[in-house]
């Protein structure tokens, strides 16, 4: 046994030890590429996952930096990282490289949108969900309808979670169990959520991605998980025959790719944060030495650049162009701060 297959069999012997992956399974894990979109508290417990279980190539997709909130329930995060205001996706990388070297991480700093969603997951065997919001849930669906991809949909809000795998030609999508994803209000950063609901949706989200990877389709479940932690309760709803008038699944439409409205503004939900797309990409060392003119206080790393204003909010800017507007849940207003200080 050459030194490589040694540390194979050394690292995931008792995954192998587990006779529906064994050594066959594993090799097929290893040989599968995975995007993971949203790196909050679902996405950070979903890497962990795929990462320690020898999954060959994961992609690592998010808007967000980390912050002092997000250490209660996102695991991959510390204090450190909260400090140099990292990107998630970029501290979740330095903690999985450590983990294991040997899968082949991508982490993209990016918003995931109609523009650049089918770019995004071009190449993965799997999709994992670990947004916060059913608009990015839609288009991670419709995108994965129409390329032919399958998609593990997960929820967690207070103490409720859901979960379920959608596999094109197999089973419904997930717009025909939930039509407009209006939630109600009902978000984490609205009503709160407790950290072990996060980790039971994400570990279902797992356990069947790993169960598609590794072709065990006899055990994979075939409907949509319920449960509330908190008050004992838990519900299966089988997946059953598609809506005949779904959009995506049936119709073939994918209302979530279709480029209409103002796509460029977008509100985060509950945290008082406007996001602008912007027109391009910005160089961040020219923006710090502009905004220093006229911010009260300007901080900068690799990634992005925080600029706090006299007005009371702060400005984030991205490379990638965008900027989000801390603050103000208020469109007019963020889109001032904006022009006033970034330019139309």
């Amino acid at each position: 046994m050459c030194g490589k297959e040694q540390q194979v069999e050394e690292r995931y012997s008792r995954q192998m030890l587990f006779a529906p992956i064994g050594e066959a399974g594993q090799q097929k894990l290893m040989d599968s590429a995975v995007c993971i979109v949203g790196m909050g508290a679902l996405g950070t417990v979903l890497a962990n996952h795929m990462v320690r279980a020898g999954v060959g190539r994961v992609r690592l997709v998010d808007r967000d930096y980390v912050e002092r909130s997000n250490l209660q329930r996102q695991m991959l995060f510390d204090e450190d990282d909260v400090e140099q205001v990292y990107p998630k996706v970029v501290a979740a990388e330095k903690k999985l490289r450590r983990i294991n070297s040997s899968v082949r991480l991508e982490a993209i700093v990016a918003d995931v949108t109609a523009l650049n969603i089918e770019e995004l997951i071009d190449g993965m065997d799997l999709v994992l969900d670990g947004t916060d919001n059913f608009q990015t849930r839609f288009l991670l669906n419709d995108a994965c309808f129409k390329r032919g991809i399958p998609f593990t949909y997960g929820g967690a809000v207070s103490s409720r979670g859901m979960s379920a795998i959608f596999v094109p030609g197999q089973t419904p999508c997930l717009r025909c169990f939930i039509k407009t994803g209006d939630s109600g209000g009902q978000t984490c950063d609205m009503i709160g959520v407790i950290a072990p609901v996060v980790d039971m949706v994400a570990s279902y989200q797992a356990v069947e991605a790993m169960k598609y990877l590794v072709g065990d389709e006899k055990q994979r479940r075939n409907s949509l998980v319920t449960f509330d932690l908190w008050q004992n309760q838990y519900f299966e709803m089988k997946l059953g025959e598609p809506d005949n008038n779904c959009p995506c699944c049936q119709l073939k439409e994918y209302p979530a790719l279709e480029l209409n409205g103002d796509q460029a503004v977008l509100s985060l939900c509950g945290r008082e944060t406007i996001q602008i797309a912007g027109s391009g990409a910005l160089d961040l060392v020219l923006w710090r030495d502009r905004l220093e003119q006229a911010a009260v206080k300007v901080s900068l790393n690799p990634f992005l650049l925080k600029a706090e204003l006299p007005e009371g909010e702060r400005l984030v800017l991205f490379a990638d162009g965008r900027v989000l507007v801390q603050g103000t849940d208020d469109f007019v207003r963020a889109r001032s701060l904006y022009a006033r200080y970034i330019g139309l």
